[in-house]
């Protein structure tokens, strides 16, 4: 099972599409490690920096609604793998892109609007930290110098058993 938890990167835009993620021009890359410097490079948001420390140093990327939109492919998740993100919080997320975090082992958790929009609350000049209780379904956002703040989440059975193998590869040799 992966690591689940660190420092926030904080990407306040609904509707973050796989193009954004990581440009189709790397989709013919052949090892994952190729995409690990191009992560988020076409992202367009006001005082993003694609290079920047606040992406090298995430574990963890809260966003808002509809993550993982337009064309569907495994390279979005992937490119957050490498660049060791395995978990994003967001409002909602686009179907495939989801169901490929959860295949890679990865978590893709759905909150309302009002937690998301608590969560941003905490974004400032000084870092974030979440953690990740898998078995109690909780997330804990903590800002430096401040009180943590914890979040319930809800995640599926199969999902559930999709992450504790590592991804659906992992799960599938176990079982057939």
């Amino acid at each position: 099972m992966k690591q689940f938890g660190g420092r926030v990167l904080f990407l306040d835009r609904s509707d973050i599409n796989t193009d954004e993620v990581i440009p189709a021009k790397y989709l013919t890359e052949v090892e994952k490690d190729a995409l690990k410097p191009h992560l988020l490079e076409d992202l367009k948001l006001k005082g993003f920096d694609p290079s920047g420390a606040d992406v090298a140093e995430a574990r963890v990327i809260v966003t808002r609604e509809n993550f993982g939109c337009g064309s569907s492919r495994e390279h979005a998740p992937w490119a957050l793998e490498v660049n060791d993100i395995t978990v994003v919080v967001a409002q909602g997320f686009a179907r495939i892109f989801r169901q490929n975090m959860f295949n890679c082992g990865m978590l893709a958790i759905a909150l309302p609007r009002g937690d998301i929009d608590t969560i941003f609350g905490l974004h400032g000049r000084a870092p974030v930290g979440c953690g990740v209780d898998l078995d109690g379904r909780t997330l804990t956002f903590t800002p430096a110098g401040a009180a943590p703040v914890s979040l319930p989440f809800e995640l599926g059975g199969f999902d559930e058993a999709l992450v504790r193998a590592g991804g659906w590869v992992e799960y599938a040799d176990a079982r057939y």
